[in-house]
């Protein structure tokens, strides 16, 4: 593979921050995804480099009007220890307006878990912790296609990464949603070919995704990949790739953020 500087994937650190944030607007896009708008004046110096990066959502504890939020220390969260640690959660930052001071998080409302219940039953004016993100993994727009793959968890990275990507830029994505109700629509001035795939129409979980992967056609050139979803149909994305259609595992990044029967699952997947 032909060595592109420009197309070096770059790590950025940020300095760790804890906000307490107000709930603004709430807004259903699907049966399946929630966005649900913050603000407060703690987000004026908020970062946000990369399209798949991951905040630390934290949730008030029942009955508890606001949540427990951490402090920085020289090696990480600090909790008060007099009081029990939070629920926490790992989300993509949809949006960001500094002017505004305005951060958008999609919730999937897939399966029941504190952050869907939580945005179920959200109002406006109530609290949430935000930490982070720590980093960013910068990747250049400038590869020659690209591919998105995910189910609906991941929809926020790809719709962000869809808006950034620049005229001319071509992508593809292809998507697994519970059925056509998750479908949404996309802003992107990039050459846009869209999948949908459902698992309503497969006997299994991932299947249709999988198979949807297999018949996307791979243009010419430099791409990268990314995919994130159920950490076993990611395993299983990632090893087709590279394994069946020669995709270079440097131009593949794949993480689990969820995975079937367990909680709290945010990971990269990786040899």
């Amino acid at each position: 593979m032909q060595d592109r500087p420009d197309l070096a994937v770059t790590r950025v650190r940020h300095p760790l921050k804890f906000r307490l944030l107000q709930v603004a607007r709430i807004q259903p896009l699907t049966p399946h995804l929630t966005r649900v708008t913050f603000t407060g004046e703690d987000l004026d110096d908020f970062v946000s480099a990369s399209f798949d990066d991951h905040i630390k959502v934290f949730f008030p504890a029942p009955g508890e009007d606001k949540p427990v939020v951490p402090s920085a220390g020289p090696n990480g969260s600090v909790f008060p220890e007099d009081q029990p640690r939070p629920v926490a959660r790992d989300f993509t930052p949809r949006r960001y307006d500094r002017e505004s001071r305005e951060l958008d998080i999609e919730f999937a409302m897939h399966e029941a878990g504190p952050a869907a219940t939580w945005a179920a039953q959200a109002t406006v004016g109530q609290y949430l912790g935000v930490g982070g993100p720590r980093g960013s993994l910068v990747i250049p727009t400038g590869f020659d296609w690209h591919l998105l793959i995910g189910d609906e968890t991941a929809l926020p990275a790809i719709a962000r990464r869809l808006a950034e990507l620049p005229p001319g830029a071509r992508a593809a994505a292809v998507l697994e949603v519970a059925d056509p109700s998750g479908r949404i629509e996309f802003d992107t001035a990039a050459e846009l070919h869209v999948v949908w795939c459902y698992r309503s129409e497969s006997p299994y979980r991932g299947d249709a995704l999988l198979r949807a992967v297999r018949d996307t056609y791979l243009p010419e050139g430099v791409g990268y990949v990314w995919a994130a979803g159920e950490a076993a149909s990611m395993r299983a994305v990632r090893y087709h790739l590279s394994t069946e259609r020669g995709v270079d595992k440097s131009r593949i990044r794949a993480a689990a953020y969820w995975k079937q029967g367990a909680v709290a699952v945010h990971e990269n997947l990786d040899d």
